[in-house]
């Protein structure tokens, strides 16, 4: 009798632990809003009666992971009359640089617009059927994340055509108190870095979106809907918010807090793990040794990061179906991390072991090289080639990057 009443003690006790739980999960999705979820309940007014069109992809979900496609669709008082998907489509299902055509979405029967290939800016014709643009997107907090480009050329065009525009804002994953990295120099601009804003920018896609529309004049009618319960410290992870891929290489949070340094490994031959279930977390080539590169990039001691010996073969992209040895990268401590600087040292680290077999990509007609697009200027790459240090580096870009963080304060939402 006594152990019968102590099994159901226990079982109340672990009820009342998980009920605990679920009711605190759900206080902090009351008191949590994404833009989307303010527009749908305090602002319809700004589309209500209005052809809508939307430009989002799999990110655009509420809290309780509804797209916002179907949200929109299935609300008696929106007309959604046209959709626009960015890089990788509405749907998420293209990868890195496929161009997505023109199709008809089988689920609402809306036609889809590509921004990414031969058209990247809504034209007159792709608008005609539209009062007002919706942007609702995930970024990732780097500069060289194209999403954040569609939405300033879809600003670009809706100002063109006397269309408002609102942005639904979203977290910035990584927090929105770190800034890292050079401001790009205007030679170096393309889709993977349009504006001179550091690589780390540390802002939420509406207090870029007032920044770009202001400090670059493109003047559009723009509404920012913002978040209710955001903090800038916080990382995606201590939101109420599920992970969706932003892309199909950027699988997880742990992605997204190395991307702003190891996506410049894709400026060279080595390979930056795509085709790997750990994209940009594991870094590698066939001439690269493992254990010499580890123990190189451990020496530095650089904060929040260790580095550990690694071999994969990726199923596509560089290196395909070829053992590569190399370094996964381990964030011990998010908050001491810099991912910039981290990736500085990868790529300097391995340009000195092996000289003879690490390259840069080629150059374009202009001399150009991708890395010089992705680190915003074309001293980063010729001072890896002399020899010098990252602290010198560095000291290059600091003068911009303070003048920036003082334009930066202007935008600040939260």
């Amino acid at each position: 009798m006594k152990k019968w009443f102590t099994g159901l003690l226990v079982l109340a006790l672990l009820l009342s632990i998980v009920s605990g739980a679920v009711a605190k999960n759900d206080k902090e999705k009351k008191k949590f809003r994404l833009g989307v979820e303010v527009l749908l309940q305090d602002k319809l007014d700004l589309i209500k009666g209005k052809r809508v069109g939307l430009i989002t992809n799999p990110t655009g979900v509420d809290q309780s992971l509804t797209s916002i496609v179907d949200l929109l669709y299935n609300h008696k008082d929106v007309n959604l009359t046209a959709l626009y998907g960015p890089e990788h489509g509405v749907r998420g299902s293209a990868q890195a640089g496929e161009y997505v055509e023109q199709y008809t979405d089988e689920k609402t029967g809306l036609p889809v617009y590509s921004l990414y290939g031969a058209t990247k800016k809504p034209t007159p014709e792709m608008l005609s059927n539209v009062d007002v643009l919706l942007f609702d997107i995930q970024d990732v907090g780097a500069r060289f994340y194209t999403y954040i480009y569609t939405m300033a050329l879809a600003m670009e065009a809706a100002q063109e055509n006397n269309i408002p525009i609102i942005v639904l804002d979203r977290p910035n994953p990584i927090s929105g108190t770190k800034v890292e990295g050079p401001v790009l120099e205007d030679p170096y601009s393309s889709f993977i870095g349009e504006y001179p804003i550091p690589v780390r920018h540390g802002m939420t896609v509406g207090e870029l979106a007032k920044l770009f529309n202001r400090e670059f004049e493109i003047g559009a009618d723009l509404t920012v809907v913002k978040m209710d319960g955001w903090k800038r410290n916080v990382y995606y992870d201590e939101t109420p918010l599920e992970w969706v891929l932003p892309s199909p290489n950027m699988p997880t949070l742990e992605t997204a807090l190395v991307y702003p340094g190891a996506a410049l490994i894709e400026g060279t031959n080595v390979s930056e793990g795509r085709g790997t279930t750990r994209p940009f977390e594991l870094i590698g080539a066939p001439f690269i040794n493992s254990d010499e590169l580890a123990a190189k990039l451990n020496s530095y001691r650089l904060p929040g990061v260790t580095f550990r010996a690694a071999s994969f073969i990726p199923t596509f992209s560089k290196h395909a179906n070829e053992l590569s040895h190399g370094v996964q990268i381990h964030v011990t401590n998010r908050n001491s991390f810099k991912p910039f600087e981290t990736g500085l040292y990868i790529v300097k680290a391995i340009h000195d072991l092996y000289p003879n077999e690490f390259q840069f990509r080629a150059e374009n007609a202009e001399g150009i090289s991708f890395f010089d697009n992705l680190v915003g200027n074309g001293s980063i790459r010729a001072d890896i080639e002399a020899g010098k240090s990252i602290d010198e580096m560095k000291a290059a870009w600091q003068a911009d990057l303070a003048e920036f963080n003082k334009d930066r304060k202007k935008y600040l939402l939260y």
